[in-house]
């Protein structure tokens, strides 16, 4: 992560949610390591602002599952382990193959997600690639037409992206993945709904499968 001083950001972003905005990008960008520590003080002074908006960043990320903050060690990037992806998984498995199923079935256009994908494509480097990702299944989801299922996905979202930068920096190929998501695509265009309700579960278990092998043979 750049640590030089950065301006304060123009209104209406607060500058708590102007931190926060900067360490989450930082974090799924692997820019900021697992475990490395988030120390107030440091932050504030990158930030060119005091402790307090740091703090309040520090705890709404903490609350996002993307660090950890230890009363006695204070806060750092969150450490994925295999019980955590475990869970994530479980839950998306449970909760997105619907969401894209009814996104399908609304017929909305696919358009953005599409450039996600090749954004995806272009980008240099698995933290970037992570960040276009995850902004795709989000394009999809967000279509299904039940906010309260939208919201849950949300706080799933940087989780996952947190679980794939942990098992991309460990040599998973993102190639097979990505014909997957264009695969899901396709079948949202065509809107046929069961076909992408269905890719969409095959697509988790796969990843799933892989990302928790490579993070049970790194323990």
């Amino acid at each position: 992560m750049n640590t030089s001083p950065r301006s304060v950001p123009p209104a209406p972003m607060s500058r708590t949610a102007f931190v926060a905005q900067e360490l989450r990008r930082a974090i799924l960008a692997g820019e900021l390591q697992a475990g490395q520590a988030l120390v107030e003080t440091d932050l504030a002074a990158t930030f060119a602002m005091s402790k307090t908006p740091v703090r309040e960043a520090l705890k709404s990320l903490a609350s996002a599952g993307l660090i950890t903050m230890n009363e006695y060690r204070g806060a750092s990037v969150r450490v994925v382990d295999a019980d955590m992806a475990q869970q994530v998984f479980d839950m998306r498995m449970l909760l997105e193959p619907v969401a894209v199923e009814r996104a399908a079935l609304a017929g909305y256009s696919t358009a953005e997600a599409r450039l996600a994908l090749e954004r995806a494509d272009a980008a240099e480097g698995p933290g970037t690639r992570s960040l276009e990702n995850r902004d795709f299944h989000q394009l999809l989801y967000a279509a299904c037409g039940n906010p309260l299922l939208i919201e849950t996905l949300d706080g799933l979202r940087d989780q996952t992206a947190l679980i794939t930068v942990a098992a991309w920096r460990n040599s998973i190929s993102w190639r097979h993945e990505a014909g997957e998501h264009l695969a899901i695509l396709e079948a949202v265009e065509r809107g046929d709904a069961a076909e992408a309700r269905r890719l969409e579960e095959i697509h988790i278990a796969n990843f799933a499968k892989l990302a928790l092998t490579q993070l049970e043979t790194n323990v």
